[in-house]
């Protein structure tokens, strides 16, 4: 009987485990294998493609010697931080509003603020390209910083809404009795008791901001004010010549980041999912 069970287990939970962790790390394990690799033994067919034959450090050479990556690096980080603070400070008075002030519209207010996240960003850069021209942001980071709330803002609200619920009104009634404002309720009682939500809404706008490709390729053009994203696709794909060791290079060292950002906040981010999930 035990044995039945534990080959059950096998089946049912450890090799669909093993699986989905294969699925889910190939793509970082081709990364790591490309950028080993020369690129005559790259176009090799020949060779075996999973693994390294003769490894070779020279496309991490050419990405920091023949590219400002690290300039790329420091411009992205700057949109990515200023882009989620703007945003989570919109979505937080935004979804505290909605959810707590009960005016006549919040309901279909919410639900308005929620479409406009679906709204496609391929709509939006027109409209946004002529306000950043009158603007005089053309080619300019900021440009990307005030443009990126567009899309973060929406949806960071509709996750702190849900949030919010999940808070008991008490709390804040008993606050109230006891003489304290609404900004005082909101600064010591609510942020504090929503910092998962927070957090969770800040993971999601620093990597949609981290990795978003339209706007940045819209509004800039001068090579020392890219992003990552942006640099690595037009520096490194010169015509029909793609460098594909350094193009993998530069994809690792910026993922990892965003790896660690969800690797030190992970059970925060998954707290904050789960109390969104109750709206």
């Amino acid at each position: 009987m035990a044995i039945e069970r534990s080959g059950s287990k096998l089946f049912k939970f450890y090799l669909p485990l093993v699986m989905y962790l294969v699925f889910l790390l190939f793509p970082f394990y081709w990364m790591v294998n490309t950028v080993f690799k020369s690129d005559k033994e790259l176009y090799d067919m020949s060779l075996n493609p999973f693994y390294i034959h003769h490894p070779t450090v020279h496309n991490i050479v050419r990405l920091f010697t023949e590219t400002i990556f690290l300039r790329w690096m420091a411009n992205t980080f700057f949109v990515a931080i200023l882009a989620t603070l703007i945003s989570l400070a919109a979505s937080l008075l935004a979804a505290y509003a909605i959810q707590r002030l009960r005016f006549k519209t919040s309901g279909p207010t919410g639900v308005a603020i929620f479409l406009a996240y679906l709204i496609p960003q391929t709509i939006l850069f027109i409209p946004l390209a002529s306000i950043i021209f009158k603007l005089k942001l053309w080619d300019s980071l900021w440009a990307l910083v005030l443009t990126y709330p567009t899309f973060l803002v929406p949806f960071c609200t509709w996750l702190l809404m849900g949030y919010f619920k999940s808070i008991p009104k008490e709390m804040e009634e008993c606050a109230m009795i006891d003489g304290a404002s609404r900004i005082r309720i909101f600064w010591k009682i609510i942020l504090p008791l929503c910092l998962p939500g927070v957090l969770s809404a800040g993971i999601f706008c620093f990597t949609l901001s981290w990795n978003e490709y339209l706007y940045a390729l819209a509004f800039i053009s001068s090579s020392a004010k890219k992003t990552v994203p942006i640099g690595l696709v037009t520096e490194l794909v010169r015509g029909d010549i793609y460098h594909w060791g350094s193009l993998m290079a530069g994809a690792l060292c910026a993922s990892v980041p965003v790896a660690l950002v969800y690797s030190f906040f992970v059970e925060q981010y998954v707290a904050g999912m789960t109390g969104a999930l109750k709206e």
